[in-house]
């Protein structure tokens, strides 16, 4: 079983990970993790926290000479911040200074937590309620991209839309994903590109916040991963589930989604064709899975995003003290989240497909997996 635990604050020390189900004999490429972290936080959009840190992650354990023993691995992204919030945010020493926050923001996780923990202060619920904590998932997904890298399978992303700028998807051009790579808004469509900076840009001169919608797609998943017997091996509640755990995802729909349910059925249902190859599908309208079990069919899900909950103009709220009106507390924030949870998403999908995946093909080292997936692959094709 393939799973992991992670831990850490928005300006605490560090974050770490832990990840137990990896097999052994499985190569990391250290270089493909940190740039996927980089992808995650020169994107455009982002607040001056970026302009600090520079996220790179440090295996602690589980690897030897670049490759997976079986045993846990242990990874670790320090914050650079952290020395300029040491004061109150040291897990040992008493908090020195001002670094309460007594009047939650809408649409974030304070109020809830505080009802929820019984604390008077926001601080100890926002900080591990932050979006920051996506870097340490990001590079959890990148080792389980490295993983499905053994069985030819490719994650990509890019966003579709940020606010009413709609982008033109072309999957199938190889020049859409180039520009997606060289976009600082992991666009493919340089014309929409350009309106989504100016609406970002907007937002910012309003003091406000905008959100959008990120395509993943899955290349290369074989049939069968997933399964319908229980509701919780379904592929689809597996990726619904993730997906929605990412801070700001407020929505997920795999093919065509949200779109089915104003069509006729004959207007949505992947007619089935069969060659010497085997089978095969004209569309692709379910996204890949179907009964909760891949089809061979790329898998492709969508997620939208909310605007960011903390504005430079912010809210009307209440302090949980005073009980008296007050604004609501400004942290420093992004503009936009959307280009940087392209990545983000990407890096969740890979580690959901990854534990279907050995949950189909287990075994303790690398080859063991490799074997139980040939067999299986000889019997798709030749029945």
């Amino acid at each position: 079983m393939l799973r992991f635990l992670d831990a850490g604050e928005s300006h605490g020390r560090c974050y770490v990970g832990i990840i137990d189900g990896i097999p052994a004999g499985v190569e990391i490429e250290m270089e493909n993790i940190n740039r996927l972290l980089k992808e995650r936080q020169r994107v455009y959009g982002r607040g001056g926290r970026m302009e600090i840190e520079n996220d790179e992650a440090i295996i602690l354990s589980g690897l030897r000479g670049r490759m997976t023993t079986g045993g846990p691995i242990g990874l670790m992204i320090e914050n650079r911040d952290y020395e300029n919030w040491k004061d109150f945010m040291s897990p040992i020493d008493g908090i020195k200074g001002k670094g309460g926050v007594t009047v939650p923001r809408p649409g974030h996780a304070d109020l809830p937590g505080i009802l929820k923990f019984g604390f008077n202060d926001a601080r100890n619920i926002l900080e591990r309620a932050s979006a920051r904590q996506t870097v340490i998932r990001t590079a959890i997904g990148g080792i389980a991209m490295e993983f499905l890298r053994q069985f030819d399978i490719e994650v990509k992303s890019h966003v579709c839309s940020i606010g009413g700028i709609v982008s033109k998807p072309n999957g199938k051009d190889k020049s859409f994903w180039i520009n997606v790579e060289n976009s600082l808004l992991r666009c493919g469509d340089k014309e929409a590109e350009e309106k989504m900076r100016a609406e970002i840009d907007k937002a910012k001169a309003m003091g406000d916040t905008v959100g959008g919608i990120v395509e993943i797609i899955v290349e290369r998943v074989p049939a069968g991963i997933g399964s319908h017997t229980t509701w919780d091996k379904r592929l689809d509640t597996r990726l619904a589930a993730a997906c929605m755990s990412v801070q700001s995802v407020k929505g997920v729909e795999i093919g065509m989604g949200f779109k089915t349910a104003e069509r006729y059925g004959s207007e949505v249902h992947d007619e089935i064709f069969y060659s010497e190859n085997g089978f095969y599908r004209k569309t692709n309208n379910a996204g890949g899975i179907e009964g909760g079990i891949s089809n061979g069919e790329d898998i492709i899900v969508r997620c939208a995003l909310k605007p960011i909950p903390t504005l430079l103009k912010p809210l009307n709220s209440v302090d949980i003290r005073s009980k008296m009106s007050a604004k609501a507390h400004v942290e420093r924030s992004d503009v936009c989240a959307v280009p940087a949870a392209s990545v983000v998403l990407k890096a969740v999908v890979a580690w959901e497909i990854a534990v279907a995946f050995l949950d189909k093909f287990c075994g303790d080292n690398i080859d063991e997996v490799k074997n139980a997936y040939e067999h299986y692959i000889k019997r798709l094709n030749f029945g």
